[in-house]
C-alpha cells in the first residue's frame, strides 16, 4: 500500500494534534450541553474514534452510511445506506466526515437532519478541499484544508482500500488512472 502513495500530507503525529485540538473546540463550545455527534461512515471511523477520546462533556454518537462517489469522481446525488438509530428532535447535532470537497453530502444530509427537528447543526471535517466544491456549505470545524488532489489513508478510501493506512497521502495517479 505505501507504495501508492506519491507523498503523505498528514502524518500519525499531525492527526493526533488535530483531533486533541477539535475535541477541545467540540469540548468548549458545547458546554453544558450533549451534542449527537453523527459520524459519515465508512471514512469517518478512525476520526470519529480518536476525536472522541479528547471530547471531554458528555455527547451521544450515531452513525450514517451516506454515498456521493463512484471510484475518485462524485455523482452528484447523495444514497443513505445506513441511517440513523436516534430521533434528533430538539437535538444540537455535530456532523463529522473525513473530508468535504464537492459540499453535495454535507448540503444534503444538514437539510434532511433540520427536516427531521434538529435544534441546531454543525459540521466537522478532517479534511476540507474547498477547489471541489460544487455547493456552498459552512464547515465550522476544520481540521485542515488540502490541495485538489485524490488523498487515501486514515478512513479515506479508493475502491474501498487504504482506509487502514495509519496517516493521509496523496494516491499515484497510476493507481485509479487505470
Amino acid at each position: 500500500m505505501n507504495k501508492d502513495i506519491k507523498r503523505v500530507i498528514v502524518s500519525e503525529s499531525d492527526l493526533a494534534a488535530i483531533c486533541k485540538r477539535l475535541g477541545q473546540q467540540i469540548s468548549n463550545d458545547y458546554a453544558g450541553k450533549k451534542p449527537l455527534i453523527v459520524g459519515l461512515l465508512k471514512g469517518c471511523q478512525p476520526f470519529v474514534s480518536d476525536l472522541m477520546k479528547n471530547i471531554d462533556i458528555y455527547c451521544y454518537v450515531d452513525y450514517m452510511t451516506v454515498s456521493s462517489y463512484h471510484g475518485t469522481a462524485s455523482c452528484g446525488t447523495i444514497t443513505i445506506k445506513k441511517d440513523l438509530d436516534t430521533d434528533i428532535k430538539g437535538m444540537d447535532v455535530i456532523i463529522v466526515d473525513d473530508i468535504v470537497d464537492t459540499g453535495i453530502t454535507i448540503s444534503n444530509i444538514t437539510e434532511i437532519l433540520y427536516k427531521r427537528g434538529a435544534n441546531s447543526i454543525e459540521v466537522m471535517a478532517l479534511l476540507d478541499k474547498k477547489e471541489g466544491r460544487q455547493v456552498d456549505v459552512n464547515v465550522k470545524y476544520i481540521g485542515m484544508p488540502v490541495p485538489n488532489e485524490f488523498v487515501v489513508g486514515y478512513g479515506l478510501d479508493y475502491d474501498g482500500l487504504y482506509r487502514n493506512l495509519p496517516y493521509i497521502g496523496v494516491l499515484k495517479e497510476e493507481v485509479y488512472q487505470k
